[in-house]
């Protein structure tokens, strides 16, 4: 089968196999091109040590403790401009469940396969030849959609823990499913994650997110004990009814709202407040006189704890502070029959015009993930025009380039209704021909306007006025027009 290579990363390998070393593609990118998908990243296995590596490439980097030389190929495609080459490993035990005790360079490729996590991952490609090696059937498994560990899974999973993480990422980015042995191992085993660092756990968080099946990953990550080493408040919603409005427990919920957010293929930010925006309802359940269930202030409670959670994952504070305003301000009232432009204003102002749009959006999962089948109804969509109502900026004179206060300076002239009218009546122009909105322009225009006698000038003025009326009542028949709700 022929696979195609990026001409950067041919020239690494070619560059390795003319000085005289083995040369493999291996891990993720292999797997990727058998599966037919473009990789993100290059990986090349080699016997060569890395001062063979940065003797073969000059302009090459080696920084770290397992051996993996960068080679920069002066490539403009970002996956491109690195090609990583590491030399054949073999590793001995891992007393921390994070990272090896040592690392010896290996002269096979069979062992360096050996050390790997998952079959999948677990395939080398000659790229020159086209021969693939893959001791562990690993195209069987992904021609079967399946993760299954290298060897013993217990023993994969005991060197290093954040393991049981990747399978389930793996299972949310291939949708595949996982093996019964490995998902046995991972119940098993799942204490180890609590020696793993925050920051690797929010990164396999990250691309369990930004994949297409986040709910899958994380309903299996429950169901396989590894859930709570990423959030333990997120398993409090299992069980958790709530009223007639939703279909689904609080955690369901959460899941749904996250899962449709990837549906929609929104940012990340979305998606992570998404799967946090209902995490406090359960300390915040209570029953009414009515024996309905209420979840009052839980947006405020949620807001604090998930700024606990993210900052415990290590977050940057962008985005946590983004995503604790989406959470706090959720539940915004939206119904535009009894809610003022000014009160819309006042939410943009809460939340700020940057994060409105998302804030919108986040509504939109949340309704989805009570079970109801219209993301917009049309009171939202006539709420969501009133938001653009208020961020557009208003038809006045102040969009002149020129004011009250210039043209009473410039031309000697006193307060008074001249002044507005003059305004109105260059507003009307720039209504017509935008072009002319410049300070020369408007200075050699006021300079006539105010030459007119008063009737002249009052006349023109309140053209103009009724000109921005008519212009303003437009622009605003267009918006709700866009939102379908005219």
């Amino acid at each position: 089968m022929q696979y195609r290579i990026p001409k950067e990363v041919s020239t690494v390998s070619d560059g390795l196999r003319k000085a005289g070393y083995e040369s493999y593609l291996v891990g993720g990118c292999v797997r990727d091109l058998i599966i037919g998908r473009e990789p993100k990243d290059w990986d090349i296995a080699t016997n060569a040590l890395p001062e063979h590596i940065q003797a073969v490439f000059p302009d090459s980097f080696y920084e770290n403790d397992y051996g993996t030389v960068g080679v920069k190929t002066g490539s403009e495609d970002a996956h491109l401009a690195i090609i990583e080459v590491t030399p054949y490993r073999t590793e001995s035990g891992y007393s921390d469940k994070r990272r090896p005790d040592s690392v010896a360079f290996g002269t096979s490729l069979l062992e360096d396969l050996a050390r790997r996590d998952f079959t999948v991952n677990a395939i080398a490609l000659d790229d020159d030849k086209g021969h693939i090696v893959d001791p562990y059937d690993g195209q069987k498994d992904i021609k079967d959609k399946l993760i299954r560990a290298v060897g013993n899974p217990s023993e994969r999973f005991n060197e290093d823990a954040l393991r049981m993480l990747r399978a389930v990422r793996l299972v949310a980015e291939l949708c595949f499913g996982i093996d019964g042995a490995t998902a046995a191992a991972i119940g098993e085993n799942s204490k180890h994650l609590s020696h793993v660092s925050r920051e690797r756990v929010r990164d396999e968080l990250v691309r369990i997110l930004n994949s297409s099946k986040p709910m899958d990953a994380l309903v299996l990550a429950n169901q396989l004990g590894i859930l709570k080493y990423i959030n333990a408040d997120l398993i409090r919603g299992i069980g958790v009814e709530q009223n007639q409005a939703h279909s689904y427990d609080v955690f369901e919920h959460l899941m749904r709202t996250m899962q449709h957010a990837a549906d929609k293929d929104w940012d990340f930010d979305i998606r992570l407040a998404g799967l946090f925006h209902d995490v406090s309802k359960p300390e915040t359940r209570r029953k009414n006189e009515k024996g309905e269930w209420t979840f009052h202030g839980h947006e405020v409670v949620g807001s604090r704890v998930t700024k606990k959670a993210l900052e415990d994952l290590h977050f940057p504070r962008e985005t946590i502070d983004k995503v604790v305003k989406l959470v706090r301000w959720h539940m915004f009232f939206s119904d535009p029959e009894q809610i003022t432009l000014s009160a819309v204003r006042r939410m943009i102002k809460n939340v700020g015009e940057e994060n409105i749009w998302d804030l919108l959006n986040l509504r939109i999962c949340d309704r989805i993930g009570t079970g109801r089948p219209k993301e917009q109804p049309f009171r939202f969509r006539k709420y969501k025009a009133m938001v653009e109502q208020a961020l557009r900026d208003p038809i006045s004179v102040g969009m002149l380039k020129t004011d009250g206060a210039h043209i009473m300076e410039m031309f000697h002239v006193e307060p008074g209704p001249r002044i507005g009218w003059t305004l109105n009546a260059l507003l009307e122009e720039i209504l017509d021909d935008s072009d002319k909105n410049t300070e020369g322009y408007l200075d050699k225009r006021t300079s006539e306007l105010l030459a007119l006698s008063d009737d002249e000038l009052k006349t023109l003025g309140e053209s103009g006025k009724k000109k921005r009326e008519v212009a303003e009542d437009e622009e605003v028949r267009q918006i709700m027009d866009k939102h379908h709700v005219c």
